[in-house]
């Protein structure tokens, strides 16, 4: 009736995967050990560069800072998550809602402005490297590193308050794990438009501009790699910089993938295209922070031999 219409919305419903019950349960499983391995890599990989004296620079400070922020991204989705496959259609409040979208929205915005730091760091490193104490001193790179957390906390509060100062009245059911800000944003009865434009501009200033930042320090270092006279001097050069640049590879490939994909237009395919959409970002959101831990740990020898370190003493010497 009518009626309906006008009350407030105090709760949400979120859908998950309720409609694909056989899902559920292998999904929660595969996340679960995800989420599992996410914590035990993130936390080895702080421990190291807090432990170890050798990692104590600029590249591993940021690393660390990397690993903390993926263990607050996905702490702040994965138990939700793990919940929807567990209570079908489940329930969740306005404000666990708002909190919710903050702690990702934040994460994800940090996330990109560090991913830019780090290629910075990685710039001066291998284009001056003579000046690299100087230019990356400790007065640099710890307000670096806060200033990414506090640009994406500043975008992530103006957007959640812009989101939650909107009437929400009749629909609740999200059609998602968790509450996803384009999917709450759709169930506003209202004109969402200056929200749709501040998301714009937040995305051009968090995608956009560190992406172009990236694109082109990493065009500078190569340049100066290529011009190095020994294949080992180049190998060495450029072996410093490819777990970042697989980082940021793996990062942005996700997002462009999740959000560059063309839309169903039958009414048939909308549907799996619907579960297609939910279990990408769900990837997404556990992927990337799996791998981060993986790849640095692989593809440098530092962080291999500190981990080495790490474990083969019995008792850790504190």
């Amino acid at each position: 009736g009518e009626s309906n219409k006008t009350t407030p919305v105090s709760s949400f419903i979120l859908l998950g995967l309720s409609a694909h019950p056989k899902l559920e349960k292998t999904f929660f499983v595969l996340i679960l050990l995800m989420y599992l391995v996410i914590l035990l890599g993130n936390v080895v990989l702080i421990l190291v560069s807090i432990l170890d004296s050798h990692l104590h620079t600029p590249m591993y400070f940021f690393l660390g800072n990397l690993s903390f922020l993926d263990i607050c991204y996905t702490t702040s989705s994965v138990p939700l998550i793990l919940d929807s496959f567990l209570t079908p259609r489940k329930t969740i409040s306005f404000s666990g809602c708002a909190v919710q979208m903050f702690l990702s929205f934040a994460m994800g915005a940090t996330e990109c402005v560090l991913l830019g730091m780090m290629a910075f760091d990685r710039y001066v490193a291998i284009c001056n490297p003579l000046r690299y104490p100087v230019v990356m001193s400790k007065a640099a790179y710890v307000p670096m590193a806060a200033g990414s957390w506090v640009s994406g906390s500043i975008t992530a509060t103006v957007q959640i308050s812009l989101a939650m100062t909107l009437p929400f009245c009749g629909d609740n059911v999200i059609n998602h794990f968790t509450c996803e800000i384009l999917a709450v944003l759709k169930l506003a009865c209202a004109d969402i438009s200056i929200n749709v434009i501040s998301m714009a501009v937040a995305n051009a200033m968090f995608l956009g501009v560190p992406v172009l930042f990236i694109f082109v320090s990493y065009i500078f270092i190569l340049s100066t790699i290529l011009r190095i006279p020994s294949a080992e001097g180049r190998k060495k050069a450029f072996s410093t910089c490819s777990a970042h640049l697989t980082v940021v590879l793996v990062f942005y490939g996700t997002i462009l993938f999740m959000y560059g994909k063309p839309k169903s237009k039958d009414p048939l395919g909308a549907d799996k295209q619907d579960l297609a959409d939910k279990l990408i970002s769900l990837f997404y959101g556990v992927v990337t922070p799996m791998l981060n831990p993986i790849i640095y740990s692989l593809r440098n020898k530092d962080v291999k031999a500190a981990v080495t370190n790490l474990v083969g003493q019995k008792h850790f010497k504190w």
